[in-house]
């Protein structure tokens, strides 16, 4: 069972093409997969929901959920998730940037590689951009990498919402995201469980034929997304954040008293004014002649043992939150297998002080 999840808010120009064409594509898959479409309305205040119940009305596998209100992307991939039923849970964008095709591979990848996570990244190795705007398309791929480079694992896109994944998986997460950053949520989480993710590469077409080649303003919403994806980035290393800068000013901490050893080896031996000799009154007298330097080394030093402690603190904070949310995660998804009686082994090993009363 494949529950396929499309978030809509005022989409009615391409809501009822978009559905019909998953709808097409879906019934390709027939002889391999049973699948059901989830739309959820998120406030739209054009009709996209009507259009969709409409739809939906002459289309037993498809599904609509509702919001009154706007609550954004995070809160309506939420809603989704809870109300899905499949073994998978696909997400794709209402615009199919991503043409239907993907969902094959993705879904042909998730079962042949058992990963929990399958991600289409137009940024991996044979993955293409189309009439994707220059501005967009560099911070895109900019914030992109630089998450990827502190999520590990060799991951191009962590911000992208076109996925896959493990339906029961998705179903256990605690995920508290409201906007866009859900997407980058779910991979921190998914690597706190050390669950396998593996990207497809895929082809991002932004030329929206069928809006006439119009782009939607809620597209273009590049940098809050950049600012979120810095943010996220932080949470996935904050060791790095703040150690090596420490370490930066720790090299310079270093070279600048290579430059107080040079000027007291200078001065050393020379009267001081003070009266002192040897070691002590050559101190002086490089402080007299160069006291810049004594003060950049002193700062420098001071500062990069902050941040490197600061890191360490940070680095402490990380494990041990992640040990919580393992072990949270881990038990919800124990009560719930027992609870439903899928679960495989000694139950009662498992209850401790969660023991279901008789």
């Amino acid at each position: 069972m494949v529950s396929v999840v499309v978030p809509a808010f005022n989409e009615a120009e391409v809501i009822v093409d978009t559905l019909g064409r998953l709808v097409e594509h879906l019934h390709t898959l027939d002889a391999r997969f049973r699948w059901e479409i989830v739309v959820v309305d998120d406030g739209s205040t054009d009709g996209t929901g009507e259009l969709a119940h409409e739809f939906a009305g002459s289309h037993p596998g498809v599904r609509v959920l509702r919001h009154r209100v706007n609550f954004r992307l995070g809160q309506a991939l939420r809603y989704a998730f809870g109300q899905t039923t499949g073994e998978y849970v696909a997400v794709v964008d209402c615009d199919l940037s991503y043409s239907p095709d993907h969902l094959t591979r993705m879904l042909h990848t998730i079962q042949d590689s058992g990963a929990r996570v399958v991600i289409a990244s137009p940024y991996a190795k044979g993955g293409t951009t189309t009439n994707v705007p220059l501005v967009r398309r560099v911070l895109s791929r900019g914030a992109n990498r630089l998450l990827g480079a502190a999520a590990g694992g060799g991951l191009t896109t962590l911000t992208g919402m076109v996925r896959v994944y493990d339906g029961p998986f998705v179903r256990s997460l605690d995920l508290r995201a409201v906007d866009a950053d859900i997407n980058t949520e779910i991979i921190y989480k998914a690597r706190i469980l050390h669950a396998r993710i593996v990207e497809i590469p895929a082809h991002l077409d932004w030329s929206f034929a069928s809006t006439g080649g119009s782009r939607r303003p809620v597209e273009g919403r590049v940098s809050g997304a950049t600012i979120s994806s810095l943010f996220s980035s932080f949470l996935f290393r904050p060791f790095l954040f703040f150690v090596l800068p420490g370490l930066v000013l720790l090299a310079v901490a270093a070279y600048s008293f290579g430059w107080v050893v040079w000027h007291v080896a200078q001065v050393y031996g020379d009267p001081s004014p003070f009266g002192n000799s040897g070691l002590t009154g050559a101190i002086q007298n490089a402080y007299q002649r160069a006291p810049h330097t004594f003060l950049v080394t002193g700062i420098t030093f001071v500062l990069a043992l902050q941040l490197i402690s600061l890191g360490v603190i940070a680095a402490q904070a990380k494990r041990y939150f992640e040990e919580l949310y393992h072990l949270g995660t881990s038990v919800l998804r124990r009560r719930s297998a027992i609870k439903t009686g899928s679960l495989q082994g000694p139950i009662e090993t498992l209850r401790g002080p969660f023991r279901e009363p008789p």
